[in-house]
């Protein structure tokens, strides 16, 4: 745990980072973020090779100059994403739905009409902080499910950004699940990210890239007890620095098995579409997440 000195740095630098990066023009804000991204990779190098391990559990096929390719998008990309979380900071409703196009809205509203409510699963995937945003903005009533920061200063700072829009924000926790259920009983949405090992939630092993991944199995669970949908859905960064929203239509409800193979069932469903999302896009996910750190029991021990 970091020591309280080092807590008030951190804190006073996210602060100044967003005070001062929101007022910065777009150009600037953009070239600054892309250099901090570049120079955190190049001083970390055992992120660098786990990111290059991870692609080639994911993409074997590929040589190792598309793989270095990759690496350097994903710095570009998680550059401009620095620069647009400052920018959220001030950034008015207009300016966040003139950033992103949309398609398949049309599938929250159905749930809506249902009164049910529903469940949102995304991955850390584009920018997943601009999607939280603009759902808002476009009117989705958003619930989302968060892990709390240890610093309460700097969660705080984060909280505010993430629900300066209208979001409920919920902590992980033992009270979380009871806080998503009453949300959907009052026809919310409620957003999880479930493309990470978590090793402190209720998870299953399903296939992600042909490898049993540790999965959280909250939003299935949600979804099957309450009746309500689980909707899939992405945003990702255009060449033109623009973003594209999509959201899928519900996943198929698993009808056989135990409750237990059904939520096994739907979450590798959920889990199947982060997939191709980030195979579509492999730039623009975080290959530096330990995603196959948790091992089924009789699987050899991970080097990654």
């Amino acid at each position: 745990m970091p020591s309280p000195a080092a807590g008030t740095a951190l804190h006073l630098a996210l602060r100044g980072f967003l005070e001062l990066g929101s007022r910065l023009p777009w150009p600037l804000a953009t070239a600054l973020g892309t250099g901090l991204s570049a120079a955190a990779l190049r001083a970390i190098p055992k992120d660098r090779r786990r990111i290059e391990a991870h692609l080639q559990i994911a993409f074997p096929e590929l040589e190792r100059g598309e793989r270095d390719r990759i690496i350097t998008a994903c710095a570009r990309h998680f550059g401009s994403m620095l620069a647009e979380i400052a920018w959220l900071w001030r950034a008015r409703p207009e300016d966040v739905l003139g950033r992103c196009e949309p398609s398949g809205l049309e599938h929250f509203r159905a749930a809506a009409a249902s009164g049910r409510g529903a469940v949102f699963t995304t991955g850390h995937c584009g920018n997943w902080e601009l999607l939280n945003a603009w759902l808002l903005v476009a009117e989705v009533p958003l619930t989302i499910a968060v892990r709390q920061l240890d610093n309460r200063r700097l969660d705080a700072i984060v909280t505010r950004l993430r629900s300066r829009f209208g979001a409920e924000v919920v902590p992980r926790g033992s009270s979380a699940g009871r806080q998503l259920a009453s949300a959907l009983a009052h026809n919310r949405v409620c957003g999880l990210l479930i493309d990470q090992d978590i090793r402190d939630v209720p998870g299953v092993f399903v296939p992600f890239f042909d490898r049993p991944a540790w999965t959280p199995s909250g939003a299935a669970v949600l979804a099957l007890r309450r009746g309500c949908p689980l909707i899939p859905g992405f945003i990702a960064r255009l060449p033109d620095g623009r973003h594209r929203v999509e959201i899928h239509p519900p996943l198929p409800v698993p009808q056989a098995g135990s409750f237990e193979d059904r939520v096994r069932e739907l979450t590798a469903a959920a889990t199947a579409a982060i997939e191709a999302q980030v195979r579509a896009h492999p730039e623009q996910w975080v290959w530096m997440h330990r995603r196959w750190r948790t091992r089924p029991p009789t699987a050899p021990p991970t080097i990654v």
